[in-house]
């Protein structure tokens, strides 16, 4: 089905908030015009954008977009009380006809990130889009490919990259001062509770519209006990921790490492452990990825220090999430640069991404996607990443530890990393017949086809793709 056609087969849902105290504003594209945008998924990270978007000069929300009326309605509600009109959308579709809307914020679950930027760009409007950019690596290349297309401004939601002091750093590491980059290491600790465990399907809210939720994703009962936020925690519409938190310090390691393309080896590890609930992603893990020369490995936690603790562990004294850029000379870790024996030599003043919106804004008016911190193909590239990792573990095997020391025995790092990984298990009281290891295949890739390759290529290639709904359905051809 032709997507941009069949959207005018459904009927728009409208909420106006305010209207009889609105200002109308023209529609002026260009570099002194208004620019009117739409947020799409409000419930959570989508009601920031508004109020972000919202300060910055010249641009307008003029239309916000929900599949749960009730968050469209509490969202309206605030534009009224500001005297501000604003189109209220419950189906995305609906809103692309409307040709005054210039860019689309997506702040959806990740299943709908793909489609909603397709379409977009499909209608001519530019995009910016939550992380992670994609839900599998085959739709992430297809956003790429609509972007340059349609010549849309595509900015991906990973707003360390404007960050000025991560910037320096990288010019620091890159001029060579502490000499050449041998290992990077990416890492997320961040607290992850059960999200308990149901003996049946729930009921969805009465005020979804639970086919639009769903999209592209199955229509299948709802099987756990909450349908917003925890489906970060299902492979339909989630890529778990990794690809919620990690993907941040995931492609800040793609950056300094400069890896240009996905890595030819991937190897994923871990299990949800401490718990059994209706959450399907793991809340620990090691990734290696197999970079030469410079390999990147990733570790996750969601479980505490130790057991009844509330604090997280911290490595090499970053706390909760981090890169840690270990080079010939030295070594950058939480905003330092720090020599051989471990002093500090070096401070970069961290902002935390400060500008990013703003610079999307700017890449909008000059029509230029070099002018992006965070272009959709950096997006997708790291994106990727964490999910090759996730395509490893998910093609995983339960593992003894005797199992998993044998099969990453001759790299170091990852030995390394593996021991502290039991220690923490062992902390937290984890029993491990309970919630097992899962120690996945070492997976090959070819990089300029985006496919796997060699042994368990046909079924990490089925997970490397998902599969689609009539008629959310992403183009082969965009």
């Amino acid at each position: 089905m032709n997507a941009r056609i069949s959207r005018r087969d459904f009927v728009k849902t409208s909420v106006v908030a305010g209207m009889s105290l609105a200002v109308p504003f023209a529609k002026v594209r260009g570099a002194n015009g208004d620019i009117r945008v739409a947020v799409v998924g409000i419930n959570g990270q989508g009601r920031n954008h508004i109020n972000w978007f919202r300060e910055i000069p010249g641009v307008r929300v003029a239309a916000i977009c929900d599949a749960d009326r009730s968050v469209l309605e509490r969202e309206a509600a605030k534009f009224a009380q500001r005297n501000e009109k604003v189109d209220a959308y419950v189906d995305y579709r609906k809103l692309l006809d409307d040709k005054s809307i210039d860019a689309v914020i997506t702040a959806t679950p990740n299943h709908w990130h793909a489609l909603v930027t397709v379409w977009a760009c499909q209608a001519g409007k530019d995009v910016y889009v939550e992380k992670p950019v994609s839900h599998n690596i085959w739709e992430g290349r297809r956003m790429v490919e609509a972007a340059r297309k349609y010549n849309r401004i595509v900015q991906s939601g990973m707003q360390r990259r404007s960050d000025t002091g991560l910037r320096e750093a990288f010019e620091y590491i890159n001029q060579g001062n502490l000499g050449k980059v041998t290992l990077i290491r990416g890492f997320v600790y961040v607290r992850r509770d059960s999200i308990g465990k149901v003996d049946g399907p729930q009921p969805v809210p009465e005020s979804v519209d639970y086919n639009l939720w769903c999209g592209p994703a199955p229509m299948a009962p709802l099987m756990r006990k909450t349908l917003h936020y925890n489906w970060h925690w299902t492979w339909p519409t989630g890529d778990g921790d990794f690809g919620n938190n990690g993907i941040h310090y995931m492609d800040l390691c793609r950056w300094f490492s400069g890896h240009q393309e996905l890595a030819p080896r991937v190897l994923g590890l871990g299990g949800r452990f401490g718990y059994i609930d209706d959450g399907e992603t793991p809340n620990t893990m090691l990734v290696f990825y197999d970079y030469q020369p410079v390999p990147i490995l990733f570790e996750l936690r969601g479980l505490p220090r130790a057991k009844g603790e509330s604090a997280m562990d911290n490595l090499r004294g970053v706390n909760d999430g981090g890169v840690i850029v270990e080079c010939e000379n030295g070594y950058f870790a939480g905003g330092w640069a720090y020599d051989k024996d471990g002093k500090k030599i070096k401070q970069f003043r961290l902002t935390e991404g400060a500008g990013h919106h703003e610079n999307f804004i700017q890449a909008v008016r000059s029509r230029k996607a070099s002018d992006l911190n965070a272009d959709v193909l950096d997006g997708h590239l790291s994106s990727a990443l964490c999910q090759m990792g996730n395509v490893s573990y998910r093609l995983g095997k339960e593992a003894a530890r005797t199992r998993i020391v044998e099969r990453i025995e001759s790299n170091k790092d990852l030995g390394e990393a593996f021991e502290r990984f039991q220690e923490h298990l062992l902390v937290n009281g984890v029993d491990v017949k309970q919630t097992p290891r899962m120690l996945g295949p070492w997976l090959t890739m070819d990089p300029q086809t985006e496919r796997f390759t060699g042994e368990f290529a046909a079924e990490a290639n089925v997970l490397a793709r998902g599969a689609y709904r009539e008629p959310f359905i992403v183009p082969e051809q965009v």
